[in-house]
């Protein structure tokens, strides 16, 4: 009976999000708490769904005072030297702009928002590829390549969705996925480097002045929001907090209360604009943070009544016991597709817990399969159902299916490099 529940509850939820007749956010409430009832457990959701908040409670901290923290780094002008520093470098090679253009994407996605980062890209770039003749899909498709990497990041969505939904921390997931995200950035730059020589052989190496389109990329709509005198303290400052981070010198979630706290003070200390720059960030953070509160109480219902223990035990009986010993390295390879043909809340939500579950009785630590689901979001920026990807494509005035013709089989290289890396380094073990 439970087992049949938790199947419906997978089921229809998945169904809901993937069909539109519910957003993710209001399924994960109500899909869950609406079969825990007709199991009978309608006397302790109350107490299943405080546990599971209580449990993701500091990942939602975290990613929200990281939102805001990137927020203000990005505001103060922090990228603004790097833009301009890549275009005097790059000039009018192909292949030095092609490079350039995987730096600068890699950097920008600090903060974890693919709008932002190509929204920053190709303002910057596309003035220099349309300058020389480079193909503007070239721009998106190495774009798109570096955020699928930087999307690891734990603010980024993904990761906070497997350390929502398997109750895992930062220290567990992410930091020891950092050296594949090492490979799959160097992967990254051989893309580039691969397109930007194709580029070089079609149209040559051009000389222009780079001052004007230097102008353009540093500019900034709201010029007064700049602090170009504390560039040096902003880098600093993010460098150290990003050490702070891989050493988990303190919690995270306090790190980066924190980190916002100085960043705030130092950047913006008239208080108008402190709570101007709060309210211009608020809504990416309502967004990410109120979709993680609401997946604490799926996955206390979930766990709670004890449906994914059922549908778990159903599994393992029809699994062969051969494979037990390799679910994460499944797990790693199904990620890339079934985050392109199903959202990141379908996969995270509904898939990971179940297999971590099962994965769990052959031995394999959960916290294994949360770093390896992580490994095909290279693959998944590429999908039709992720909303970023289309403002990249008409930003540079293609479309999704030349994208994808384009560089959906870089996407896969550059995921199977990450999981190849994984398997070296003991990030997922066999």
């Amino acid at each position: 009976m439970l087992a049949l529940l938790g199947f419906l509850t997978i089921v229809v939820f998945m169904y809901l999000i993937m069909s539109r007749r519910l957003s993710a956010l209001i399924a994960l409430m109500l899909v869950p708490t609406f079969f825990a009832i007709i199991g009978g457990f309608s006397k302790d959701i109350g107490g299943m769904m405080l546990k599971g908040i209580q449990g993701v409670a500091p990942t939602g901290i975290m990613i929200m005072f990281a939102i805001l923290y990137f927020g203000i780094m990005i505001d103060s002008g922090l990228f603004d030297p790097l833009i301009m520093r890549i275009l005097k470098v790059v000039k009018g090679d192909p292949l030095k702009i092609a490079l350039g253009t995987a730096l600068l994407a890699a950097v920008v996605s600090l903060d974890g928002d693919g709008t932002t980062t190509y929204m920053i890209t190709v303002s910057a770039m596309l003035p220099l590829y349309k300058r020389i003749g480079m193909k503007p899909i070239i721009l998106a498709g190495i774009a798109i390549s570096a955020s699928g990497v930087m999307n690891l990041l734990p603010w980024g969505g993904p990761t906070a969705r497997v350390l929502a939904s398997l109750n895992q921390t930062t220290g567990a997931v992410f930091i020891p996925v950092i050296p594949a995200m090492a490979a799959g950035l160097l992967f990254v730059l051989f893309i580039a480097f691969h397109m930007g020589r194709k580029e070089r052989k079609r149209i040559g190496v051009l000389k222009i002045d780079g001052r004007t389109l230097e102008e353009q990329a540093a500019s900034a709509e709201a010029v007064d929001l700049k602090r170009p005198k504390l560039v040096w303290v902003n880098g600093i400052m993010t460098i150290l907090l990003l050490v702070c981070l891989i050493i988990e010198l303190i919690p995270v979630p306090a790190l980066f209360m924190l980190a916002f706290a100085l960043a705030a003070m130092i950047n913006y200390p008239n208080l108008k604009l402190q709570k101007e720059r709060v309210q211009a960030y608020a809504g990416n953070a309502l967004a990410v943070v109120s979709m993680i509160f609401a997946a604490g109480i799926f996955t206390g219902v979930f766990t709670g009544t004890k449906m994914v223990d059922a549908l778990a035990a159903v599994l393992i009986d029809h699994v062969p016991a051969s494979l037990g010993p390799y679910w994460a390295l499944i797990t790693a390879l199904i990620s890339g597709p079934f985050t392109f043909f199903m959202s990141n809340d379908a996969f995270y939500f509904g898939i990971v817990p179940l297999i971590a579950k099962t994965a769990a009785s052959f031995g394999v630590d959960p916290a294994m399969i949360g770093r390896a689901s992580l490994l095909g979001l290279p693959v998944h920026l590429f999908s039709p159902l992720v909303p970023s990807t289309y403002l990249l494509v008409g930003m540079v005035g293609a479309e999704l299916g030349e994208l994808q013709r384009g560089f959906l089989k870089w996407a896969f290289g550059t995921a199977l490099v990450m999981v190849a890396a994984a398997l070296l380094l003991g990030i997922i073990s066999l």
